[in-house]
């Protein structure tokens, strides 16, 4: 009996090591990330890049599960950019369109982390290349944190936004932007402590962003962005006009916001 304790717990050790190790060291074979990759791309053969062209920055260790920071960028113009995080209940956290009038792809926003994960960027160039680069994130516990807010005090300032632009606005140059938004963005997977009911979802859905008549940037999200969405990003004005947002949750209220920007 003895033995037979030895020799299973010798062939379990590495089996188990395998199981832990798998989704950090072969992002390839996560089960998630194969049924995200089969649904958007189908055949189409993405490239896996370390050289810069497309990166993801995270923490290693989230100091808080609900409030991960990260940034996605691409070194080129790209059309569009993907977010994954692939053990959230919603693996497809964002995708990001730019438009004419954006500036270099950079996104930078927080998103909530459920367990122990892979996230992707997933960058789509001009030509159509599909450029992938990965982190593994340890953090857990994100999309069921309960909300950071009095819950009547963010209802009383559901969906005000403030548009912040950085930097001496000059015809044909590149700006960043900061969009903040009021919202619980509720997962619909926490639960109320007093009435021990779960708070249904409620979260931002789609945003618009444009300058002018042209698109900035268009972002179609999901509850996996934290509580009071966050965004910065870059556009380029070519004239004196105005930076206008329009949001939809999925409640179907919508709200708008502008901002005006002069030379």
């Amino acid at each position: 009996m003895i033995q037979r304790r030895v020799f299973l717990a010798a062939t379990a050790l590495p089996t188990l090591a395998w199981a832990q190790a798998k989704p950090e060291d072969d992002p390839a074979r996560s089960e998630p990330w194969l049924k995200v990759r089969a649904a958007l791309f189908g055949s189409r053969p993405i490239t896996h890049v370390d050289d810069g062209r497309v990166t993801l920055q995270a923490p290693a260790r989230a100091e808080d599960a609900a409030v991960v920071p990260i940034a996605l960028s691409a070194a080129m113009p790209v059309k569009r950019m993907w977010l994954v995080t692939d053990h959230n209940p919603s693996p497809l956290s964002a995708t990001f369109v730019f438009g004419p009038a954006t500036g270099p792809a950079q996104i930078e926003t927080r998103v909530r982390v459920d367990s122990y994960t892979v996230m992707r960027a997933i960058a789509e160039t001009e030509t159509g290349e599909l450029l992938m680069t990965t982190r593994f994130v340890k953090a857990s516990g994100g999309c069921s944190a309960p909300p950071g807010k009095d819950p009547a005090a963010a209802l009383a300032t559901l969906g005000r936004m403030r548009l912040r632009v950085e930097g001496t606005p000059r015809a044909g140059q590149p700006l960043q932007a900061q969009l903040m938004i009021s919202h619980p963005n509720h997962s619909g997977l926490a639960m109320d402590q007093l009435t021990r009911q779960f708070t249904p979802a409620h979260f931002v859905r789609d945003i618009v962003i444009r300058y002018g008549n042209q698109d900035v940037l268009t972002a179609d999200v999901d509850f996996s962005i934290s509580e009071n969405p966050n965004l910065r990003f870059w556009f380029t004005p070519r004239e004196p006009g105005a930076l206008a947002v329009h949001i939809e949750d999925n409640q179907g209220l919508a709200f708008n916001a502008t901002q005006a920007v002069t030379f």
